[in-house]
C-alpha cells in the first residue's frame, strides 16, 4: 500500500476552509463529475514523442509535469523513457538525487491516485530500483490534489497528458470563484480543460514544450478568447493534429479532440495533420517527420500554415480556397449584426418536464405561456408545430412575476416546486427559484424569424412566420432591413455552411456547431444595397425552394468569379 508521506504529499491549503471542503468533495467523486476520459497508449507514445520527450535524449536532466494524471496513460510511459535515458547517461549515480525533481505529476481523486502510485511504484522495482528508494522518488513526484490549487516549486520543460474535461455548473461555487481569481482564461461558460491549459503553460520554462490531447473547441469559440491571446503573446504553436473520427481514447467522445504542441518561444510555422491511423508504426513514422528540420517536397500529409495565432482571433487551420473567398467577402461585406439582424437562441429553462408542455392543457393564466418551437417541430424546411408551449414567469420589465397576482400559475409552479427549486439556477438564487435559465421575450414569438437547429451537418435554415417562441436548441435570426425569405435564400445556398465549417468546430460524424458566436460572423450586404429585381429573385427563389434561382441570385450578391463558384461547391452553392 501507499506510504504515509505519500498520501501527505498534497498542495497547501487551510484546513477545514470551504475550498478544501469541495476540493475533497471532488477527490472522492466519480468519472464523469471528474470528466475523465483515458487515452490510447499508441497516441500518448505519439504525443510524447512530438513533445520531444524521448528517451534518446538526457531526460534525467530535465523537469516533467503531468497536471491530471489519472490511470498514468502518459505518467507510466513517461518514466518508461525517462528511466530508459537513465540508464543509457547516468545508470552508475545514485538515482534518487538524479531523478528527484525529474517529474511532477498531480492526481485530485484519491482511489485513482492510490491505483497509479501501486503501478509506478512496481514500475520503479520492474527497473531494479530498490523498494525504499523507489517509494521515496514517488513523494516527490506525485501529489495527490488540485492541479490548478498546485504553486509549481520550479519550472518544467515538458508538460504533457489530457486534462479533465468538466464543466463549470459541476464544479461547486467556491471552487469556481477561486478559479476565476488565480485564471484570466476561466472566461465565460470555459470548461475545466482552459485553466488547466493556462496554468500549464506557464509553468513551462523557457523554450519548455506542451503537449495535450483534449477539446478543440477552445481554438475558435468564444469562451477561448483570452487563452489564444495568450499563446500569440509568448507562445509558439508548433504543431497541430485533429484527431477526428479516430479512436484516440478508450472511450467514445462527443466533442473534437486535437493534439496541440506548444513551445514557450517564439511563433514560426505551425505543422498540421489531419485524422491520423491510429497504428503504432504509423504514428512513430507520422512524429519522425514532424520533428525533420525541413518537410521533404514528397511530404502529403503534413503540411506547414502560418498566420494561424494572431491574438485572441479563432485558429483558422485548413487553409484553402474556400477560406480565401471567405476572406474576400469579410473584407467587402459588413456582419449580419451590422445590417440590423439580430442573432440569439430560445429559451433554456432548466427542467423542461415543469416548464413545457401541450399549450393547451398548461393551465396558467393566458399571458403567463408562449407556444413553443422546437427541433422536432422542423420537417422538410418547415415548421409543423407539434402543440407544445412554455411557462413564462417573467414580467415585461424583466423581473419575475408576483405569484399572488396569478393564482393558476402559483399553483401549478408550487405543484412542481421540488423539480424546479432542485436546479443549479434554483439553488444561487432561492428567492427566484421559480425563474427560468433564460430570460423570456414575448414580444419574439410574435416576430417572424428564421430559425436555425444547433447541430447539423448542413446548414438548415427556416422561415417562421411570428406564432412561435424557440426552444433552445434552435437558434433564430430576426431582421429590421432585410426581408427575412430574401435572407433564407442567402443563407441556404451555402454562405452559411462556408462560414459556420471555417469558424466552426466539428462534432463527431462531422457535424457543425451552427451557433450564435458562428452565424454572427456571416457576411451579407445592406438590404439598400441591394437591387430591386435581385431582392425579387432572392425572395421568389426561398419562397418556391428553387435552388438554381437562389444560387444564381447569390452568385450576383456577392460578385463570385467562375472559380469562386466552383471552390463553393462543397458548401451548397450548386446548380
Amino acid at each position: 500500500m501507499m506510504s504515509a508521506d505519500a498520501l501527505q504529499h498534497q498542495p497547501s491549503l487551510p484546513t477545514r476552509c470551504p475550498i478544501t471542503e469541495a476540493v475533497s468533495i471532488l477527490s472522492s467523486s466519480g468519472v464523469e463529475e471528474r470528466g475523465a476520459i483515458y487515452t490510447r497508449r499508441e497516441v500518448v507514445e505519439f504525443i510524447l514523442d512530438l513533445a520531444g520527450y524521448t528517451s534518446d535524449r538526457p531526460l534525467h536532466k530535465s523537469r516533467l509535469l503531468e497536471p491530471s494524471f489519472g490511470e498514468g496513460d502518459f505518467l507510466l510511459p513517461a518514466i518508461e523513457r525517462l528511466l530508459e535515458s537513465w540508464k543509457r547517461d547516468g545508470k552508475n549515480e545514485d538515482v534518487l538525487p538524479i531523478l528527484s525533481s525529474s517529474v511532477r505529476a498531480i492526481e485530485l481523486h484519491k482511489e485513482t491516485f492510490e491505483s497509479t502510485y501501486e503501478k509506478a511504484l512496481a514500475l520503479l522495482r520492474k527497473h531494479k530500483i530498490q523498494t525504499a528508494i523507489a517509494r521515496k522518488l514517488l513523494v516527490q513526484w506525485l501529489v495527490q490534489g488540485d492541479f490548478l490549487l498546485f504553486d509549481a516549486p520550479h519550472e518544467f520543460d515538458f508538460v504533457v497528458g489530457n486534462p479533465p474535461y468538466v464543466r463549470q455548473e459541476r464544479i461547486p461555487d467556491v471552487l469556481v470563484a477561486e478559479y476565476r481569481r488565480r485564471f484570466t482564461t476561466l472566461y465565460d461558460r470555459a470548461d475545466l480543460y482552459i485553466p488547466f491549459i493556462e496554468h500549464s503553460l506557464a509553468s513551462l520554462a523557457k523554450g519548455g514544450t506542451l503537449g495535450f490531447i483534449c477539446s478543440d473547441r477552445w481554438m475558435k469559440n468564444k469562451y477561448g478568447g483570452p487563452l489564444r491571446a495568450m499563446v500569440s503573446n509568448g507562445y509558439h504553436l508548433k504543431a497541430y493534429v485533429d484527431m477526428v473520427d479516430t479512436d484516440a481514447f478508450h472511450s467514445e467522445v462527443v466533442a473534437y479532440p486535437a493534439i496541440t504542441i506548444i513551445s514557450r518561444k517564439n511563433s514560426g510555422k505551425t505543422r498540421v495533420a489531419h485524422k491520423p491511423e491510429i497504428n503504432k508504426d504509423k504514428l512513430t513514422s507520422l512524429s519522425n517527420r514532424f520533428r525533420a528540420k525541413k518537410l521533404p517536397v514528397s511530404e502529403n500529409q503534413i503540411k506547414e500554415v502560418t498566420g494561424i495565432v494572431t491574438g485572441a482571433d479563432p485558429w483558422i487551420l485548413e487553409p484553402s480556397e474556400q477560406l480565401t473567398i471567405m476572406r474576400r467577402l469579410e473584407r467587402t461585406f459588413p456582419v449580419l449584426e451590422d445590417v440590423g439582424c439580430k442573432v440569439g437562441i430560445g429559451v433554456a429553462t432548466g427542467s423542461d418536464k415543469a416548464f413545457i408542455g401541450p399549450y393547451g392543457e398548461l393551465d396558467v393564466e393566458l399571458d403567463r405561456k408562449l407556444p413553443l418551437v422546437r427541433t422536432c417541430d422542423i420537417h422538410g424546411g418547415k415548421v409543423e408545430w407539434r402543440g407544445d408551449g412554455v411557462i413564462n414567469p417573467f414580467a415585461k420589465d424583466g423581473g419575475l412575476v408576483d405569484l399572488e397576482d396569478y393564482p393558476k400559475l402559483k399553483t401549478y409552479l408550487e405543484d412542481r416546486r421540488e423539480i424546479i427549486a432542485h436546479r443549479h439556477v434554483a439553488k444561487r438564487s432561492p428567492a427566484r427559484w421559480y425563474r427560468t435559465i433564460d430570460r423570456i421575450y414575448p414580444d419574439l414569438a410574435a416576430q417572424e424569424k428564421l430559425l436555425i437547429p444547433d447541430i447539423k451537418g448542413d446548414a438548415h435554415i427556416v422561415y417562421e412566420p411570428g406564432e412561435l417562441y424557440p426552444h433552445h436548441n434552435l437558434y433564430f435570426i430576426t431582421a429590421s432591413e432585410w426581408d427575412l425569405c430574401a435572407l433564407q435564400a442567402v443563407l441556404m445556398s451555402g454562405i452559411a455552411h462556408l462560414f459556420v465549417s471555417i469558424y466552426s468546430t466539428k462534432m463527431r460524424g462531422g457535424f457543425l456547431r451552427f451557433q450564435a458566436q458562428y452565424l454572427r460572423r456571416i457576411r451579407v450586404p445592406y438590404w439598400s444595397d441591394v437591387p430591386i429585381d435581385l431582392r425579387k429573385q432572392l425572395r421568389e427563389a426561398a419562397l418556391s425552394g428553387d435552388t438554381a434561382m437562389g444560387n444564381e441570385a447569390v452568385y450576383r450578391l456577392y460578385d463570385l468569379d467562375k472559380e469562386e463558384r466552383a471552390a463553393l461547391g462543397g458548401n451548397g452553392l450548386r446548380n
